[in-house]
């Protein structure tokens, strides 16, 4: 059991499975929603960025969508371990899946940590429950792309993190789906360092715009977090 260090909320994890990172903690931080919102997760793990999500913006609704059954109740016991059972909803399902669990358009917020390798780059066990939070396994960025698609309300607001190294590839597959890339980031380890992650708001059928904003830099020096990661933290 980790302390978030918001609101006073813990998480349950196995560390034998998959343990959130920093990667989702940036993703919530770079987001935003307002309190009448209703938000979905794709993918949610153990939970963790449906639990930041409410800690920081106080959704009205939040829904995580899990396809490992162990994660997923995991990830509900953390919501009722936190007395949120009435505002956060852990569904066991398919990405792949998701318009037939939820109405169309009925979210105005979409966010999503996929899976970030594809082939068989570094995988050793494809069954293996860190395998396919990390390996394009049980769905494709192209899934993602559909579905959130399909999910968000016009006008809705879908946020992402991912590798720099997919970018063209992410940006033609939003297209594809009229979901506008209109904010990204990047997030270097060092101030001369090439970046490692990119977080990237897109909107249903918005306007071609993008505003690319100042790189985060992570760590000031080795083990030592920069000021902007303290706060995005809680510390």
């Amino acid at each position: 059991m980790d302390d978030l260090q918001r609101s006073g909320y813990q998480i349950i994890q196995d560390p034998k499975r998959f343990c959130f990172g920093m990667d989702a903690v940036l993703l919530t931080g770079f987001a935003h929603a307002r309190p009448e919102e209703e938000l979905l997760d794709l993918g949610t793990g153990t939970g963790i960025i449906p639990l930041l999500m409410e800690a920081k913006y106080h959704c009205a609704r939040l829904t995580g969508l899990e396809i490992q059954p162990e994660s997923a109740d995991m990830a509900a016991r953390s919501v009722a371990l936190n007395g949120l059972s009435d505002k956060i909803n852990i569904v066991t399902g398919d990405i792949k899946e998701a318009d037939r669990l939820f109405q169309p358009a009925s979210f105005d917020c979409i966010t999503c940590n996929p899976p970030y390798m594809i082939g068989k780059h570094g995988l050793a066990n494809p069954q293996a429950p860190k395998a396919i939070a990390r390996h394009e396994i049980s769905c494709t960025f192209d899934d993602v792309a559909r579905q959130t698609a399909r999910l968000l309300k016009p006008g809705g607001r879908f946020f992402l993190v991912h590798r720099p190294f997919r970018l063209a590839e992410i940006f033609v597959t939003l297209a594809g789906y009229r979901l506008e890339p209109k904010r990204m980031q990047m997030v270097h380890p060092y101030v001369d360092r090439e970046p490692n992650m990119v977080l990237i708001e897109a909107v249903r059928g918005g306007r071609p715009r993008m505003k690319v904003e100042k790189p985060l830099i992570v760590y000031e020096s080795p083990g030592v977090y920069r000021p902007e990661i303290y706060e995005i933290y809680g510390y």
